[in-house]
């Protein structure tokens, strides 16, 4: 379990195909703190740590990660949203993230609005997955709020901490990402749709 309060960004170093398997390399400030078989988010993606070489470490990512994610896209060198699990008895500052991702969105507006930056992502309502006004989302990893929540888009407003330290300032129109809805969200649609 996560909570969505980003600790670090990660570089990619080296992406790897092993079958239908990705493994892929970073570089990141607490590596040193990692531990084989360790659970780490990924721009939002939960994936287990398999080795840990000086700064570096290695996740692997399966062929369901990589066909409900963003994951196909990233290059070495991007930069990615990187939180450790949370400790039990820990605050919880963010929202109950899980870190398994429930589909990839898009940005479609990325605008600087005195201070700070409003972003509009839509996404495939096929999926059945929804926002609520003023609910929590996950938007690579990061715990959100949902202002103008419609159908098949929203938005969140991000604060200059936000920006500086998380991967939203690469975000431009066009964009994907990963997006985990709020799972309480997830319960009571699921509840009403089935009635």
């Amino acid at each position: 379990m996560f909570t969505g309060i980003i600790e670090t960004l990660g570089t990619i170093q080296e992406i790897k195909k092993e079958n239908s398997n990705v493994h892929i390399t970073m570089n990141s400030s607490i590596t040193s703190e990692l531990q084989i078989d360790q659970s780490v988010a990924h721009n939002g993606i939960c994936l287990t740590v398999v080795a840990i070489n000086d700064t570096f470490y290695t996740v692997t990512a399966i062929d369901e990660t990589i066909k409900k994610t963003n994951l196909a896209d990233w290059k070495v060198g991007d930069s990615v949203n990187l939180e450790r699990a949370m400790k039990l008895g820990d605050r919880l500052d963010g929202h109950i993230v899980q870190g398994h991702v429930d589909q990839t969105g898009t940005c479609i507006t990325a605008e600087q609005t005195d201070g700070s930056w409003l972003y509009t992502f839509e996404y495939d309502e096929k999926l059945n997955n929804i926002t609520i006004e003023k609910g929590s989302i996950t938007v690579n990893g990061v715990s959100l709020t949902v202002v103008n929540s419609k159908k098949n888009e929203f938005s969140v407003a991000i604060i200059p901490y936000t920006y500086e330290h998380t991967n939203f300032k690469t975000f431009e129109v066009g964009t994907k990402i990963n997006l985990e809805f709020d799972v309480i969200g997830k319960y009571v649609s699921r509840l009403y749709a089935n009635k």
